[in-house]
């Protein structure tokens, strides 16, 4: 599926595409989703995308307006994530060739089926990322990784080259005493791109050091440079969770702690103790009782929650603040 927008000429390429790309993000239960775009039989899935209109007062204005007219989702809290244009975002076309430019945005949204297209729906985020979710602890993707980026360090020509892979890898993998950082998830896919491990590097015929044959087969592709994107949003919402309470746009507008909790985890990808979470929740005064209770919870009724908006006014940096999870 090519990327269209608003076309100029540039010098060394025939025309120049710019258009906008979303990683737009819902919470349904414990499962992180990203709406995805089908963009063909049997090819990968896209984040939606659009085209860049003058006739839009601002680029955010412009995004609103193509994702409603497309997939029919209204959008909440949205924010620009980055502008991608590596030389390999080109659509072909006959006689020339389009090198598309793409401004990214984060957006989240609470959770609708999307109506007036067969080609936009939910996916879990770890479909295409699957090294990134430990809340069952650490991945089994993960020791294929590993064993391969070994074996790239080892093959290094130099010694210092030797000790420059490594710290790479110790630091995005947090190996060998090195904590596991849930934010260095863009970090994470670039190298294994680099290193040739993810279909993508195959696909847009760089110069790798693995052969397509070493490519780990799970996590799904993307279209162009789609999941280098996704990977862009995680690592900005991972982050923005901790010092913004965005994550309450996700969230229904009453909720108990529990499916709070299982909302932050399932962004984070980490498991959280229990009542560490529920103290720095109250501490921070982000949540106020209701009066009313959960019916249905297969125990006690559990007290329904609702987010408490003058925090926003009360406090410079209002984040759910994560207690230190226990890597296992």
């Amino acid at each position: 599926m090519a990327e269209r927008g608003h076309q100029r000429t540039v010098p060394n390429h025939d025309t120049l595409s710019i258009g906008l790309s979303a990683v737009i993000v819902a919470v349904t239960g414990d499962e992180p989703k990203v709406l995805a775009v089908r963009s063909g039989s049997g090819a990968p899935d896209a984040l939606p995308f659009g085209p860049l209109e003058s006739r839009h007062r601002t680029l955010e204005a412009g995004l609103r307006s193509w994702v409603a007219r497309q997939t029919m989702q209204s959008l909440g809290y949205v924010e620009q994530l980055y502008t991608f244009g590596d030389r390999n975002r080109l659509v072909a076309e006959p006689g020339r060739r389009i090198r598309a430019l793409s401004i990214g945005y984060l957006a989240l949204a609470h959770e609708a089926r999307p109506e007036g297209t067969s080609e936009a729906l939910w996916r879990d985020w770890y479909r295409y990322l699957p090294w990134e979710d430990w809340r069952a602890g650490k991945p089994a993707v993960l020791a294929k990784i590993e064993r391969q980026l070994a074996r790239w360090v080892a093959s290094a020509q130099t010694l210092a080259d030797r000790r420059a892979r490594d710290e790479r890898l110790r630091v995005a993998f947090g190996l060998h005493h090195v904590p596991w950082s849930d934010e260095r998830v863009l970090e994470r896919y670039e190298l294994l791109y680099e290193v040739g491990l993810v279909l993508e590097a195959h696909r847009d015929r760089i110069r790798t050091w693995a052969p397509r044959e070493n490519v780990i087969s799970e996590g799904a592709s993307m279209v162009a440079d789609h999941r280098r994107v996704l990977a862009t949003g995680i690592a900005r919402l991972r982050g923005k969770i901790k010092y913004r309470p965005v994550v309450f746009e996700l969230m229904p507008p009453t909720f108990t702690f529990l499916q709070l909790q299982r909302a932050v985890e399932a962004l984070a990808g980490l498991r959280l103790h229990k009542s560490n979470f529920r103290r720095l929740v109250e501490s921070q005064g982000l949540v106020e009782e209701t009066g009313e209770v959960a019916l249905g919870t297969g125990g006690r009724p559990a007290r329904l929650l609702r987010f408490r908006h003058d925090v926003v006014m009360e406090r410079p940096a209002p984040g759910v603040r994560l207690p230190k999870a226990k890597r296992e």
